[in-house]
């Protein structure tokens, strides 16, 4: 398999993802919407599954949206979230694999990641 390396924007994007993800709080919301599927949560649901409400649940899942891991949609009188872009979640773990031990003098099999 060829390695490549990522384009300046492929970083891009996975820093500000991984960005997002550097909250304890952020990491939980993102945890308790992907165990939720892609049906989501509303934004009270979320609150008290998670134990963060308020200004603060809203914050985070801001800075979640901004980055592409979570929606958010009215749904009648609630806000509805939901983690929708699994895709983008697998696509950061292969993201740091993709070159795994590529500069090392064993294959990648030898370090569990084949």
């Amino acid at each position: 398999m060829k390695m490549t390396t990522p384009t300046p924007l492929d970083l891009t994007r996975a820093a500000g993802a991984f960005a997002a993800l550097g909250s304890e709080q952020r990491l939980s919301v993102l945890r308790t919407l992907v165990r939720a599927g892609p049906e989501g949560l509303s934004i009270g649901a979320l609150g008290d599954r998670t134990g963060i409400t308020g200004s603060t649940l809203t914050h985070h899942v801001k800075i979640l949206s901004t980055a592409g891991l979570v929606t958010q949609a009215r749904q009648g009188r609630s806000i509805i979230c939901a983690a929708v872009a699994f895709d983008e979640i697998e696509s950061l773990s292969r993201f740091l694999l993709t070159e795994c031990c590529a500069d090392s003098a064993a294959p990648a099999e030898d370090h569990g990641h084949g």
